[in-house]
């Protein structure tokens, strides 16, 4: 009976060990997507989330030559998303010289996280290339920060605000990009005469929303700071999802402290006009030429943009 009464013991807490191993193996995540052409490194651990930096270099690249870099945040509301939205644009970019990545980040519907656990990593993401620069062959001088729409706004905070850097990491490696590219972006997120905040249309639900009781500290356009990186916006204006009209307030903001800042506008388009696959690719090809044009000015890139060509060699891929 007692041998008996010990198997019963035994099995039960087996059974209880493997549900709690089980559960534990449901809670833990790995970022895990696949992008051709890519490797993937895992650029910050907290708690059971590993996230990963998807990585594209030019052909034959040697850490020794130190490149310029850019890392791109994906857009889907703070929600969703993956850095596959981001992937051509990587590719592009590698072809002419850069070290060009697309970036996991935390969103709800994965790790039920706020925008600002999205901004923490971030600013993760681009003190992680810094903190690696040198095995990873990049100019820590040159890093630019892409996105669209909440990746946007992401990439737009790693260049604004001071606050909202993760606890525990090395505020000695500066989180700020050289430089913004921003797609569609969310720039601001609390309540201002003239701009309408993305995320609610009172400050219970932007609160709520957003994760903060001070909405204004999560928003790029309430804290533009005098050394503001050289920014691009690229921005459809009939965008109903992030009003062009915001855009435009960022802009006028900056340029009153002499700013860099260039906005691109596109007649009719909406939000997300620029993807891959969208309008014939016209404003794919438009955008990034656009882009190119930019980080050649900062002395980035040198050559001519040839993204028609790109465009023509991934339909002949197909």
């Amino acid at each position: 009976m007692k041998n008996y009464k010990k198997v019963i013991i035994s099995t039960v807490a087996l059974l209880v060990t493997f549900t709690l191993s089980a559960q534990e193996k449901k809670r833990q995540y790995e970022s895990n997507f696949d992008l051709p052409g890519s490797r993937a490194e895992v650029y910050k651990i907290i708690g059971d989330v590993q996230l990963k930096i998807y990585i594209y270099e030019p052909q034959r690249h040697k850490a020794i030559r130190k490149r310029p870099a850019i890392v791109f945040f994906f857009g889907g509301g703070w929600n969703g998303g993956t850095p596959k939205q981001f992937q051509e644009h990587c590719r592009y970019l590698a072809s002419k010289g850069m070290i060009a990545m697309a970036a996991d980040y935390r969103v709800a519907s994965r790790h039920r996280t706020k925008p600002f656990h999205c901004v923490r990593d971030g600013k993760s993401a681009v003190r992680w290339i810094r903190q690696n620069a040198k095995r990873l062959g990049v100019d820590q001088n040159k890093v630019v920060a892409g996105g669209g729409s909440a990746g946007g706004h992401v990439a737009a905070c790693t260049g604004t605000l001071l606050k909202y850097d993760e606890p525990g990491e090395n505020m000695n490696i500066s989180s700020v990009p050289d430089a913004m590219v921003l797609y569609n972006p969310v720039i601001s997120t609390a309540i201002e005469s003239g701009v309408a905040p993305y995320g609610g249309n009172s400050m219970e639900k932007l609160i709520e929303r957003l994760g903060v009781s001070d909405p204004a500290t999560l928003s790029p356009y309430h804290n533009i700071i005098k050394s503001l990186p050289p920014t691009l916006l690229l921005h459809g204006r009939a965008d109903k999802t992030v009003p062009y009209a915001t855009v435009e307030a960022f802009v006028s903001k900056a340029k009153k402290d002499m700013l860099r800042v260039e906005l691109e506008g596109y007649d009719n388009m909406p939000h997300s006009f620029f993807n891959l696959g969208k309008y014939d690719n016209k404003m794919f090809l438009a955008t990034v030429t656009r882009m190119h044009d930019f980080l050649k000015s900062l002395g980035y890139l040198k050559e001519k943009p040839t993204v028609e060509r790109h465009l023509q060699r991934l339909v002949k891929l197909k």
